[in-house]
C-alpha cells in the first residue's frame, strides 16, 4: 500500500515510538528525561527526549516528545533492555534502534535505521542542561468539537486575518511551534492537533469517528467555536484532506487553503492516473453496499461496482511494475494496528475532485534523494526509488494544478517533505504572497 508506507515514513515515525515503547522493566535505574539529537542528511536535526517515569505499581512508562516535530507526550511502549543493549522496531515507519547503556548509567550510544544507519546517542539530561520541551510563545486551550471530544487550540497571537495550521499525521500542532509565529505580525495564528493526537481526545478508532468529513468538521466546530471569521487554513501532509473536506463542502466558511506537501491523492484524487488505496476503498465500500447479496435488489449498485473495476485493476498493474522496479525492503514490517486513530484515519479517506477555495500547493518534486522520504530499500535500487518519486510527485503537482486551474502551484526540487523546515525561507515567501493577495473577509 504505497500510500500507507509513504505517510508512515515521512509524518508518522514519531507517533509510532508512542505505539511500541512499554513497560519496560531494568536493573539500572533509568528514570527521567534523556536526550539527543538524529542529524537527518540534508535535513534539520531533530531534537528527541525520552522521559522515563514509574507508575503505582513501579511500571516503568516512557513518554516520547520529539521538539522539533511537535510530538508532545506520546506514551511509549514495549521496549526491549537486555543489559547493556537496549533495542526498539517502529514498524510503523520500519524503522529501528539499538543502543548501549553506558556503564555509568549517564548515556545511551545507538543507531538509527530507517533507511539507512543513522547515529542516535541519548544523554540523561540535568536540571541544568534539559531541553524545554514547549517553549515556543502559545497558550493552549481545548474545544469541544463534539460531544466527549476536545481539541488541543495553540493561539500564537497576533492580530488580523485568522491564519489556522493543521498538522501532518502523527504530530500535532506543536510541530509549527518554530515556524507559526513568523506570521503574528500580520496575521492571528492558530494550531490545532487532531483527535487521536496529543492531548487531544481519542474516541474510538472506527471510520466513522476518523473520516475524513468527519477530521474537517472538526476543524469547522473550531473555526465557529472561537469565531473566527473566514481563516486561512494551512495543512501539512494528511491535513491536505481536512483541507480539501472544508474546501469542496464549505468554501464560503474559509478564505484559503494552503496546501504544504500535502496534495496527495487523498486532498485531491488523480483521475488519470488513479490512487491504490482510494481506489480500493472505493470498490470494498460499493461491495460492502451489495451484502448480503440479494439477487431481486436494485442494478444501480451493480454497475456502480462494475464501472470502478476497470481503475482498480489499472491501479494494481502500476503497482506491482513499481515494486518490480524498486523491489521492498527485506526487513517486513506490520501495518498500522487496527486499533490505532491512524489505521481509523487510513480507512476513512475520501476522494476529492472539486475545491472551491482559493488554494496554493507547495509541492517536493522530487523529495530529497537524500532523505527518508524515498522509500527506503536496497542501496542498489536507490536509484530507482528516486526516480519513481519523481514520477508519483510530478504527476501529483500536474493533477493538482489541472484539476485546480485557480490555484498557485509551486514546486520545489529536492525538497524534505517538511517543507516549511527544509525550505523556510521559500515557503515563507509563497505563503505571504498568497495571504498578501487574497481579499479581506
Amino acid at each position: 500500500m504505497s500510500l500507507g508506507r509513504k505517510l508512515n515514513r515521512k509524518t508518522l515515525w514519531v507517533y509510532v515510538l508512542a505505539i511500541l515503547f512499554a513497560g519496560c522493566h531494568h536493573a539500572q535505574d533509568i528514570t527521567g528525561n534523556w536526550q539527543g539529537t538524529l542529524i537527518v542528511p540534508h535535513g534539520t536535526p531533530l531534537r528527541i527526549v525520552l522521559q522515563f517515569t514509574r507508575d503505582d505499581s513501579g511500571t516503568l512508562k516512557p513518554t516520547f516528545y520529539s521538539i522539533d516535530q511537535g510530538s508532545e507526550g506520546y506514551r511509549a511502549e514495549s521496549i526491549t533492555m537486555q543489559d547493556p543493549t537496549v533495542k526498539f522496531v517502529l514498524s510503523f515507519v520500519q524503522a529501528s534502534y539499538e543502543g548501549k547503556l553506558s556503564a555509568d548509567g549517564n548515556s545511551i550510544t545507538g543507531t538509527w535505521i530507517q533507511g539507512s544507519p543513522l547515529p542516535l546517542n541519548f544523554q540523561k539530561a540535568t536540571k541544568a542542561t534539559a531541553w524545554p520541551l514547549d517553549a515556543s510563545p502559545h497558550t493552549v486551550q481545548f474545544v469541544t468539537v463534539e460531544p466527549g471530544v476536545k481539541l488541543e487550540v495553540l493561539d500564537w497571537g497576533g492580530t488580523g486575518r485568522p491564519l489556522v495550521f493543521l498538522a501532518g499525521l502523527g504530530n500535532t500542532a506543536h510541530v509549527f511551534d518554530n515556524f507559526a509565529p513568523k506570521f503574528i505580525g500580520k496575521y492571528h495564528v492558530y494550531g490545532i492537533t487532531r483527535r487521536g493526537f496529543g492531548d487531544s481526545s481519542a474516541p474510538t478508532p472506527n471510520g466513522h469517528n476518523y473520516s475524513s468529513d468527519r477530521l474537517g468538521d472538526d476543524v469547522l466546530a473550531v473555526i465557529d467555536a472561537l469565531n473566527l471569521q473566514k481563516p486561512v487554513l494551512a495543512g501539512h501532509s494528511i491535513a491536505g484532506e481536512e483541507l480539501s473536506s472544508i474546501g469542496s463542502r464549505h468554501p464560503e466558511k474559509v478564505s484559503g487553503l494552503i496546501y504544504l506537501d500535502a496534495g496527495f491523492p487523498y486532498a485531491f484524487y488523480d483521475r488519470v492516473h488513479g490512487d491504490p488505496q482510494l481506489d480500493m476503498l472505493d470498490t470494498r465500500n460499493k461491495i460492502e453496499q451489495l451484502l448480503p447479496f440479494d439477487p431481486s435488489g436494485q442494478k444501480q449498485p451493480i454497475e456502480a461496482l462494475l464501472a470502478s473495476l476497470p481503475q482498480l485493476e489499472k491501479d494494481l498493474q502500476n503497482e506491482l511494475k513499481r515494486m518490480q522496479a524498486v523491489p521492498p525492503p527485506t526487513t517486513k514490517f506490520p501495518l498500522p494496528p487496527s486499533t490505532s486513530p491512524a489505521f481509523a484515519i487510513f480507512n476513512g479517506l475520501h476522494k476529492y475532485t472539486e475545491i472551491k477555495a482559493p488554494c496554493l500547493a507547495i509541492f517536493a518534486v522530487p523529495h530529497d534523494p537524500n532523505s527518508n522520504d524515498i522509500l527506503p530499500t536496497d542501496p542498489a535500487h536507490h536509484a530507482a526509488a528516486v526516480a519513481a518519486d519523481l514520477e508519483r510527485t510530478t504527476n501529483l503537482s500536474n493533477a493538482f494544478a489541472a484539476g485546480v486551474p485557480s490555484a498557485q502551484v509551486i514546486r520545489l526540487p529536492n525538497a524534505n517533505h517538511y517543507v516549511f523546515n527544509s525550505n523556510e525561507a521559500e515557503v515563507l515567501r509563497a505563503m505571504n504572497d498568497f495571504l498578501d493577495k487574497l481579499p479581506q473577509p
